[in-house]
């Protein structure tokens, strides 16, 4: 008599377990998988995150929980999965494989989902979509805007980061990133490509119109080795004031009139305390790509948002970029 599985994750993922069993004879007790999925996957993450309280917070759930689940999982695997030691929990080489085996089972899963979402012809559940911050907070808003009226059954959740969320494993169904690389495993389109140019408040523009012999201090950031190339020649006297490791704080820095800001134009655009500065002319930055996994490219709430999202970034193209045409 064959296996009957209660649900489609114990289908997806029967493969990878009988391998698993095979494989790893001290695991055999995984077969039974529902009630084991939880604790499998905290360690998965665990192994991942590098500290409980990392761990709980991708999770959702309290650090006390991730020990919990830890020491079921060991437990039931007959295995020391941790070294518990005062810096923290410390994966032995079978909380690896076990983590690799769960990463599988996560993606199978995933793989499950988005088949027999593409087989659902409807603009209703969850969609996730994930994207800079700052993009959120400036133009990305005003689409969301427009296809929540357009889609008001759309459970929409937003993950607003510059951490590149994995599309394979359904952490997010759709992503805007600002990449040279979008990945050979994703599909999308470059949405609009960008510029960067310097900004400042007016009173330190008008100074540095006045005399650009006088000293020019940039707000830098912290990969930053020399002040920005393609200066004007005229601005000779230029020094790195201070470095930052956030957009968002230096951008505070340069509206509190501390310096000269490198940044991009759609955000420097943004700011109506600051006005663009004559000592760099815009350069060419890196494109915002839209992305999605292959298997949910041509579902309906990923084509909806695309309809929306296309036409609006075309219209405000010139907020982005001046030195290449649409």
């Amino acid at each position: 008599m064959g296996i009957l599985f209660a649900d489609t994750r114990q289908i997806a993922t029967a493969r990878h377990m009988q391998k698993w069993v095979i494989l790893h004879p001290v695991y055999a007790k995984t077969h039974v998988m529902r009630e084991d999925w939880d604790n499998l996957k905290t360690v998965m993450i665990l192994v991942r995150r590098g500290s409980l309280k990392a761990a709980a917070g991708e999770l959702g759930i309290n650090y006390t929980t991730v020990a919990r689940r830890v020491a079921m999982a060991e437990e039931s695997l007959g295995v020391r999965l941790f070294e518990r030691r005062s810096g923290g929990y410390f994966p032995t080489q079978a909380a690896r494989d076990v983590a690799e085996h769960a990463s599988q089972m996560e993606l199978s899963e995933a793989a499950l989902r988005r088949r027999l979402e593409d087989s659902v012809e409807s603009l209703t559940g969850t969609f996730t979509i994930t994207a800079p911050q700052l993009l959120f907070a400036t133009h990305l808003a005003t689409v969301i805007g427009a296809f929540l009226q357009a889609m008001p059954n759309v459970d929409l959740h937003l993950r607003a980061t510059e951490e590149k969320l994995s599309l394979d494993r359904r952490e997010a169904d759709l992503a805007l990133r600002i990449s040279r690389d979008p990945g050979e495993t994703l599909v999308g389109r470059r949405l609009v490509p960008q510029d960067t140019a310097a900004f400042a408040t007016p009173d330190l523009v008008r100074r540095m119109q006045d005399d650009p012999a006088a000293p020019v201090e940039w707000l830098g950031f912290d990969f930053w080795k020399t002040t920005p190339r393609a200066t004007l020649p005229a601005y000779k006297n230029q020094t790195i004031k201070m470095r930052f490791d956030d957009m968002a704080a230096a951008t505070g820095a340069a509206k509190a009139g501390l310096g000269v800001i490198r940044m991009p134009l759609f955000l420097g655009y943004a700011a109506p305390e600051l006005v663009r500065a004559p000592i760099l002319p815009p350069q060419p930055y890196i494109d915002i790509w839209m992305l999605t996994h292959r298997d949910l490219k041509d579902t309906p709430k990923v084509r909806a948002f695309k309809d929306i999202a296309v036409p609006y970034f075309r219209s405000v193209h010139h907020v982005f970029c001046e030195t290449r045409p649409r």
